[in-house]
């Protein structure tokens, strides 16, 4: 996905854990958003929607253009998996390599995860098109 945003807005727009989340995100609502702690680098936050909701912890690094996001509970796919969002400096924005990873226990979450592939990719450029000015 490219962005129309530098990779430090990018990260900024990843790693903003302030009220304004949920109406930035689409896939997060206010009464599924709570930060438990927040550090220079790092963040412990629940988010999501009634629906599918994770607590996760958020590291990243400005420096190398990467925020890693580890699940730690997953009401859709429980616990362990997450994101890697790297960021690439092009001419005209931000190219976000986005890898998603789910360790699903269960029949029904394996094959939940197994259908991401399919589904995913267009979900997810949905998602991240507003809040990352993809385009």
């Amino acid at each position: 996905m490219t962005s129309r945003l530098t990779a430090p807005d990018v990260l900024s727009v990843l790693t903003d854990f302030s009220a304004a989340r949920p109406a930035a995100w689409p896939t997060i609502d206010a009464d599924h958003f709570h930060v438990h702690a927040l550090g220079d680098t790092w963040a412990d936050v629940t988010e999501g929607t009634a629906a599918a909701c994770e607590r996760s912890r958020y590291e990243w690094d400005p420096r190398r253009g990467r925020v890693t996001v580890t699940t730690h509970e997953s009401k859709v796919f429980g616990p362990g998996g997450g994101w890697v969002f790297q960021l690439t400096t092009q001419p005209e924005g931000t190219r976000v390599d986005i890898e998603l990873t789910r360790k699903p226990s269960g029949f029904g979450r394996k094959l939940l995860a197994a259908l991401l592939p399919l589904v995913a990719p267009r979900t997810l450029r949905k998602s991240f098109a507003g809040p990352l000015q993809a385009r």
